[in-house]
């Protein structure tokens, strides 16, 4: 129920989904002896969607967040293992079409067939279960496998994490599958805006990793401008809003001991 109760508050409190919101209340009161105040709330609505679709501050939050870890640095040798986390896989669409979907965040997948071949002695974890709100679809760490003979991995080589739902539980289940030792090092891949709490969640239980940030969306020297795409502009906003709603959910609950880990 928590979980449930969570991932919806998460959707509702959106800054798009709230301004569209209050777009709709202000229609509604225009249609009622408050429409002065339904007039002042649509066109507050529209002007602060405007704002947020094309201005920079979507690109400077995500930029924030991907600039916390610096790519990672090859002279450090090869790690003991490596953990891959999910969110690129749609098990709904991978058992429909009878293929591995992967989304818009294959840079995750990329990461794991690069690793895997440039270090053929290291060990893979892959952590994904089912995220979907009733938890009732496949996970999807179901789907790699067939990914790995595609990329010529030997199946043997991957330890796959099925049970988690949230970066939290891929910390605390992946830990309990490969068992760490304390003098190991181990990769953490996950995209570059939400490495900061999947880190923390991994310090957290006490499972230290090394960040291997990929798939940035802002470059190097912070220069974000003016979104010229409007819907583009939004869901940037929406997705480094949603990382930093998390990073603040986390440390408030206890999941992270820092609001923005960063590097030690």
């Amino acid at each position: 129920m928590f979980f449930i109760l969570s991932k919806t508050v998460a959707f509702l409190i959106l800054p798009s989904n709230l301004l569209i919101a209050l777009g709709l209340a202000g229609l509604l009161l225009m249609t009622t002896r408050w429409r002065r105040l339904g007039g002042h709330l649509t066109m507050a609505s529209l002007v602060l969607l405007a704002l947020i679709g094309f201005s920079p501050l979507g690109g400077f939050l995500t930029h924030v967040l991907e600039d916390r870890f610096p790519a990672w640095d090859l002279a450090r040798g090869a790690p003991v293992g490596i953990v891959v986390l999910g969110a690129d896989i749609s098990p709904k669409l991978s058992r429909e079409r009878g293929t591995p979907a992967v989304g818009g965040k294959g840079a995750r997948i990329v990461a794991m067939a690069k690793l895997a071949r440039s270090y053929p002695n290291t060990r893979i974890a892959y952590s994904g279960g089912d995220a979907s709100l009733l938890s009732n679809q496949l996970p999807e760490a179901n789907s790699v496998y067939s990914l790995l003979d595609s990329f010529g991995i030997a199946r043997e080589r991957v330890m796959l994490e099925s049970r988690s739902r949230n970066t939290a539980e891929n910390a605390t289940f992946t830990k309990d599958l490969v068992k760490p030792k304390p003098d190991e090092r181990w990769l953490l891949v996950t995209s570059a805006q939400h490495m900061p709490r999947a880190v923390g969640c991994f310090r957290r239980v006490g499972f230290p990793v090394e960040a291997y940030p990929v798939g940035w969306l802002t470059g190097a020297d912070a220069n974000v401008g003016l979104s010229l795409v409007f819907s583009g502009g939004l869901a940037q906003f929406d997705s480094a809003a949603r990382e930093w709603i998390g990073l603040f959910a986390y440390w408030l609950t206890g999941k992270t001991d820092e609001f923005l880990p960063g590097p030690r």
